[in-house]
């Protein structure tokens, strides 16, 4: 008996070191396990980070802590300005024709910002603040909007409530992100509230809408319409390329609403109810990370709607458009101008009775008789371009006027825009 008490106070010992051990092991393994854990996520932050030092505005100059200065860069009209750009490698889709783009912009411009002659460092001229912290900045050889988590800015104009029944919107904004990151973890959001809440209408009611939050691949927009909770979500491929600028085109008639990122249509919501009623917007940008990313915009371009291209010519006898944009003195042709140029190809290929002169026309910058020469290579740009996508070329007349024609005043951003256009004249 005394041989065998030694013998179970060892047994027991024994089993409780086991069960202490492996409670013990299981313990660190599962600490293991989780420091494995935050290890690969600290890993992938440092990644991401590293990544967006590199290829984005990070601010500050890595090798000094401070901003580095970069050689004037010219505005349409020749001017230079004095700019400041962070350091960054951004990679962007290859060109290509948006041979599905069906996008036709407003007729008449309420609001354009091409951020030209704005101050680094400094707030954008055109915008109020809403809320957080906006400057201008330069991001590869372009002048951007730079915004801080959750800021949102609003257009300076003077009339309280410019949105007419039938208006576009169009804007280019920047996303970054990691292989692996949800894209919807970045977004910019189209306001008609100041801070973003919920918008009734009509007044009284019960039927709201939320603003509309547009991500790298895809567009959403809550609202509950006669009663009637409703989600609207479109999306599209999420693109490889990383950084990226998007281009996001918003076209509302009365109670309908299309959404467009690049080429592609991403919501088509035939009726959001009478109730729905713009008047104003903001734009609201937001990171669910805050960690150096930038959130930026440019290009900036609100405009009144108008008629269908084809009854404007059964009406007027020729059409004007706004919508095909040239490369800075340049007779290249922007992307963004395919929804223009794809309807009108449409519209001959249905009507074949149809013949224009193609009308290009300018701003008073630059010399008048530049502006001539730029704006004959503008029409003849257009006219080359229709033919390749299967109108003959015998259909067309083509004339440079330059400048000579203004239909606004060419001392506002507005004026100036819309005095930059195309007219396609029906002809014989």
């Amino acid at each position: 008996m005394n041989t065998l008490k030694p013998l179970l106070l060892t047994f027991a010992f024994l089993l409780i070191s086991s069960t202490t051990q492996a409670q013990f092991w299981k313990k660190i393994g599962n600490k293991i396990e989780k420091a494995a854990e935050r290890a690969v996520i600290r890993k992938t932050e440092q990644k991401v980070t590293k990544e967006t030092e590199k290829g984005m505005d990070s601010i500050l100059n890595p090798n000094t802590g401070k901003k580095r200065k970069n050689k004037d860069t010219s505005s349409e009209n020749d001017s230079n300005q004095n700019s400041e750009t962070y350091d960054k490698d951004v990679t962007s889709e290859n060109p290509k024709v948006w041979s599905t783009y069906n996008f036709v912009p407003g007729d008449e411009i309420i609001f354009q910002d091409d951020l030209l002659n704005e101050e680094n460092g400094e707030f954008p001229s055109r915008w109020d603040l809403i809320s957080g912290s906006v400057e201008n900045a330069v991001l590869g050889d372009e002048n951007i909007i730079n915004l801080d988590n959750n800021s949102i800015i609003t257009p300076l104009l003077n009339k309280e409530n410019y949105l007419p029944e039938v208006f576009t919107i169009e804007f280019d904004a920047y996303f970054f992100s990691e292989k692996g990151f949800n894209s919807g973890w970045q977004n910019y959001s189209i306001l008609f509230s100041p801070k973003g809440e919920k918008v009734y209408y009509p007044k009284g009611s019960e039927d709201y809408f939320y603003p509309i939050i547009l991500n790298r691949d895809k567009a959403t927009l809550s609202s509950k319409i006669n009663g009637v909770k409703k989600e609207f979500e479109g999306s599209e491929k999420v693109l490889d390329v990383q950084p990226v600028w998007r281009h996001f085109a918003i076209t509302f008639n009365k109670r309908s609403l299309k959404v467009f990122i690049d080429e592609h249509r991403v919501l088509n919501i035939p009726n959001l109810g009478e109730g729905f009623n713009p008047q104003k917007l903001s734009i609201l940008a937001h990171s669910y990370y805050d960690d150096g990313y930038v959130r930026a915009i440019k290009n900036i371009r609100v405009a009144k709607g108008g008629k269908d291209l084809y009854d404007r010519v059964v009406a007027d006898g020729k059409f004007v458009t706004r919508g095909i944009l040239f490369d800075v003195n340049k007779a290249t042709i922007q992307k963004e101008s395919y929804g223009v140029l794809n309807e009108v190809a449409k519209m001959m290929k249905e009507h074949k009775d149809l013949n224009f002169k193609i009308e290009g026309h300018t701003d008073s910058d630059g010399a008048d008789s530049y502006n001539l020469k730029l704006s004959a290579e503008r029409a003849t740009a257009v006219k080359n371009t229709l033919q390749e996508m299967g109108i003959s070329k015998d259909r067309f007349q083509t004339e440079g006027k330059g400048e000579t024609t203004p239909v606004s005043d060419n001392t506002s951003p507005e004026g100036k825009a819309n005095n930059r256009r195309v007219e396609f004249i029906k002809i014989k």
